[in-house]
């Protein structure tokens, strides 16, 4: 076999993506406080980004440039300024005095206090009593092993194990430990969670302590009828039981979780003004970048290394606005045409909200569905009719007898509102909502359809949601 060397030409494409372009990817899916973190961050890195606290007049008539005219004069000034208040349907001042709000001249991190856990809760109680040091090892060990419910989750022979003490020692200090505030915790099960806050309140009772101990499940699934023979009472009776076990916390260790609500900012608000619906992109706290004049000019008599550097953070700092520009313009046309595509539902609300696809908007603004997709991931927009992300604006669609179409969204509205207004003694049959939906909406849907929607909303089913008292 021979070798040689030989010389071709070889023509090909070749799809690259940019730093840049990845930024600007990036930056379209990025929530509201995600981004600010970035400029933040972009702020501290880049000497050529500055952040500037004046306001500059907004002219009445503002001059009309085209689309790359305006991106022009965007890269060669590279001013925030320029495209503030672009976007929002009132005047910069109205805005500004709209959302003006009163300083109380305390900073943020003064107002906050550390919350307290379950176990430093438990921890400081063994310590105010008469534990010895043994027993204070066990505990801490026992503490560890507790979810967020206040649940023991490690079995006797792993306690042992860990603390290197017999049975007899651990199931000593867990009972005391389950005596502590809150009562109950340290409990393997609902069952002995509940009986041990009976016997601290003194519920003796022997058909309360064996509804509790043998028919937790049995209450669950509301078979009262047989109890109330069983233990021979009447449903009266058993309602006085329930209503007594029902001030018990089957969840004593809950009121410590860590875990913390999800606030969301919205990224536009969407008022009605009129009979037309106004548009303004949350700009509160982001800061208003501009580029550093020192830096600036300072790159007319740097050597050429530095120069060099100059203009790649020049030209970092230019793309960074502009890929914001890119993303606040993109942001205010897949809103402006959502609320077009669903204006019924900004009139009315969530019943009357239609059937819409990524295809539809992307169509409708001329950019790809992937570009509507991102920039409407992890997006909020505040409505008359509450906060929504924007992704629930598209949904699926059911067919109407009349052969037009209803939004899958709409449909699950209407069913949530038939079952709050239901009667809980007679609750509705996923059945009957489907033949209540076809007399209203003239909507085929099936009752598994129904059940599907039902479950996806967290209802129960009927015979959960009956109330026998």
């Amino acid at each position: 076999m021979g070798l040689e060397l030989r010389q071709q030409l070889k023509l090909s494409q070749q799809l690259v993506m940019t730093p840049q372009l990845q930024q600007a990817i990036k930056l379209l899916q990025l929530s509201r406080l995600e981004l600010l973190e970035t400029v933040q961050q972009e702020l501290l890195e880049n000497p050529f980004l500055d952040e500037t606290e004046t306001d500059t007049e907004v002219p009445d008539k503002p001059e009309v440039l085209t689309e790359s005219q305006a991106e022009e004069e965007l890269v060669r000034n590279a001013d925030w300024e320029n495209y503030l208040g672009e976007f929002s349907s009132t005047s910069k001042q109205a805005l500004s005095r709209d959302m003006e709000m009163p300083e109380e001249g305390m900073s943020l991190e003064a107002r906050l206090a550390s919350k307290p856990s379950l176990e430093g809760h438990l921890n400081w109680q063994m310590r105010l009593s008469n534990f010895t040091e043994h027993e204070l090892a066990i505990g801490d060990v026992i503490l560890g092993n507790l979810d967020s419910n206040g649940y023991l989750q490690a079995s006797m022979e792993e306690l042992t194990a860990m603390v290197q003490a017999s049975d007899e020692e651990v199931e000593s200090v867990l009972n005391r430990i389950r005596h502590l505030d809150p009562v109950g915790v340290g409990a393997r099960t609902p069952q002995e969670c509940l009986l041990v806050q009976m016997e601290v309140l003194g519920y003796d009772d022997p058909i309360l302590v064996s509804l509790v101990s043998d028919h937790l499940e049995d209450l669950e699934k509301n078979r009262y009828k047989p109890l109330a023979r069983k233990f021979k009472i009447s449903m009266d009776d058993l309602k006085a039981y329930l209503d007594l076990m029902q001030t018990l916390d089957p969840m004593p260790g809950a009121n410590f979780s860590s875990t913390e609500p999800h606030y969301v900012s919205p990224d536009v608000f969407v008022y009605k003004y009129g009979d037309d619906f106004v548009i303004i992109l949350n700009e509160d706290g982001m800061p208003r970048l501009q580029m550093n004049t020192f830096y600036m000019d300072s790159m007319k008599g740097a050597a050429d290394k530095e120069k060099e550097y100059f203009q790649e953070k020049m030209r970092s700092a230019a793309w960074l606005m502009k890929s914001l520009y890119q993303r606040q313009r993109t942001l205010y046309k897949v809103v402006e045409s959502i609320v077009g595509f669903q204006r019924a539902f900004f009139e009315e609300g969530v019943t009357k909200l239609k059937p819409l696809i990524l295809k539809e908007v992307a169509e409708d603004i001329e950019m790809h569905e992937s570009t509507v997709s991102r920039i409407t991931t992890n997006k909020y927009v505040s409505t008359p009719h509450g906060i929504f992300e924007l992704k629930f604006f598209f949904n699926s669609a059911l067919d109407l007898n009349d052969g037009s179409q209803v939004g899958s969204e709409s449909v699950k509205a209407l069913i949530k509102q038939m079952i709050a207004d239901e009667d809980t003694k007679k609750p509705l049959s996923d059945e009957r909502i489907g033949e209540i939906l076809q007399e209203k909406l003239e909507v085929n849907i099936a009752r598994r359809t129904v059940a599907k929607y039902r479950s996806a909303m967290g209802i129960p089913s009927s015979s959960k949601r009956k109330q026998y008292f």
